[in-house]
């Protein structure tokens, strides 16, 4: 599932030795399938291993993967470089990234992709984001609001001006618009 250079198994080794006895590393995914998307190494106490954790034993520790995270862990290479300022750990985990997809791949797959690579990324930086529901047989994108964009008093201009201009402009002749499903709730959480 997960290759580890030797190089990084020498330096985890090192670091759990300073760590309480029975420390391990979990190695999981964050936000998999999107441009944002994050893999992080941390210690794991023994207390912390879920039974539905995978443990991938190595020479003088284990890592730890969630169930969730495995299937874009897949692949995955740590590795330790060095360089003139020192060194770092680099991931690659190609399976966790969002992947390009086919032009002529069913218009479902073609906006859900536009959605997960362009405007989620500038919806997060208000906190929120959107999830396609679905595309009627009469060509409207349904959607729905969650996090900071779910009760903003600003949904409506960011649904018309922004997401639905931005796909029919991507898709003229597939597309006819975008309407919002979401039941807003105004609160905290709200953007504005």
């Amino acid at each position: 599932m997960i290759h580890i250079t030797k190089t990084a198994q020498n330096y985890f080794a090192k670091l759990l030795e300073k760590q309480e006895p029975g420390n391990q590393i979990r190695i999981f995914i964050i936000n998999p399938k999107t441009t944002s998307v994050e893999c992080q190494i941390s210690y794991c106490p023994p207390d912390t291993v879920e039974q539905t954790d995978i443990e991938l034993k190595f020479d003088k520790f284990s890592a730890f993967v969630d169930e969730i995270s495995a299937p874009f862990l897949k692949d995955a290479e740590i590795d330790l470089v060095t360089d003139q300022l020192g060194y770092q750990i680099t991931i690659k985990a190609p399976n966790a990234k969002i992947s390009k997809i086919a032009d002529d791949a069913p218009l479902i797959e073609r906006v859900q992709y536009v959605i997960q690579s362009q405007i989620n990324p500038q919806l997060a930086s208000h906190g929120g984001k959107i999830l396609l529901m679905e595309i009627t047989d009469d060509r409207y994108v349904i959607i729905q609001f969650s996090g900071g964009c779910n009760g903003c008093s600003m949904n409506n201009i960011t649904l018309k001006e922004g997401i639905e201009k931005h796909l029919l402009n991507i898709f003229p002749d597939e597309l006819k618009g975008v309407k919002d499903l979401t039941k807003h709730q105004h609160g905290d959480h709200s953007f504005y």
